[in-house]
């Protein structure tokens, strides 16, 4: 992704006075698809936003909007101009909002992107103890097992599975974690225990779809080298929850983070098989932006998290 020079932005700060006003009407005309509605919103003609468009995008040297006669469009250095103009006016009422209380309230919203199953199971309770505490902070929250960019989908905190490539993000591990092979015991006694991971290939399996695709390579491990088998998938969902729910009712073999199925294994509701093979480490992560400056309630948010996910890390106690 392209990032905007320092020139640009030098050139930007010396804008004139109602600088502020160009940048809502420039996250109004992204949000709205339409000069003519941003316009509107501000009480100015489409002429004129269009013009303070082509004024920003002169400042900054770059093509903010894709224009046609149909449809108005960001571009990708629209996309990270967009993120950081909502993050410095999200700022900015923040600490205007502080100054106007005079308190040490901690309020607004905190974006999260989270996969479906840990969300549902662990995370939502996390978050209401939270707010329990901060009455103030909302929570928007997007459960999918396809991960957010969090530039693009204008997310503050995502929690993902697996190793992470090299990123400018601020990454924590929340817990260690492995993906396994899991089934009901009575499909096991049904089908058997499968010897070999080359033998699921011709039994029931229930496979995740992403927007990446269907998950049918599983990966495994013999003498140090690593492997695929590619599953059927009879049946595939692209919810982990549901995958889940198929798979306690003996449905089929399915491949899944260990943290999703703890308390399954541990109640002998799940078993696991060939897990000599499946050793593929998955961390379960806290990402967040890089930043020095954070809102008080992304401040207080990540330690709280990481402390209550550890003591996941801790068996449940039979019931």
């Amino acid at each position: 992704m392209h990032k905007l020079s320092e020139h640009s932005l030098s050139v930007v700060s010396n804008l004139a006075s109602d600088r502020l006003s160009v940048l809502r009407v420039f996250l109004d005309a992204a949000a709205l698809g339409s000069f003519s509605a941003a316009g509107r919103q501000h009480g100015i003609s489409p002429a004129a936003t269009s013009a303070s468009m082509q004024k920003l995008e002169a400042a900054l040297n770059v093509t903010l909007f894709e224009r046609t006669t149909r449809q108005l469009r960001l571009t990708e250095e629209g996309q990270l101009y967009q993120y950081y103009c909502q993050q410095a006016l999200a700022l900015m009422n923040e600490a205007e909002a502080s100054l106007q209380a005079r308190d040490s309230a901690v309020r607004g919203t905190i974006k999260i992107s989270a996969p479906s199953d840990i969300g549902r199971k662990v995370l939502l309770g996390f978050l209401d103890e939270f707010r329990q505490r901060h009455p103030e902070v909302q929570f928007s929250l997007m459960l999918s097992d396809t991960p957010a960019n969090l530039v693009q989908d204008d997310i503050d905190i995502a929690i993902r599975y697996g190793q992470l490539p090299d990123s400018d993000r601020v990454a924590r591990q929340l817990l260690p974690n492995r993906r396994v092979v899991c089934a009901a015991p009575a499909l096991l006694a049904r089908t058997g225990i499968p010897a070999t991971p080359e033998a699921l290939a011709h039994m029931p399996t229930l496979v995740l779809v992403t927007a990446a695709g269907a998950m049918q390579d599983w990966r495994y491990c013999v003498d140090g080298k690593t492997c695929l088998v590619r599953v059927q998938g009879q049946q595939q969902t692209n919810d982990g929850e549901v995958l889940r729910k198929w798979a306690l009712s003996g449905q089929g073999f399915a491949y899944k983070s260990r943290v999703d199925i703890a308390d399954d294994l541990h109640y002998g509701r799940l078993q696991t098989v060939l897990d000599a093979y499946f050793v593929d480490s998955a961390p379960l992560n806290l990402l967040y932006h890089r930043s020095a400056f954070q809102p008080a309630r992304l401040r207080l948010l990540i330690p709280f998290l990481l402390e209550r996910f550890a003591t996941l890390a801790e068996p449940p106690s039979p019931a």
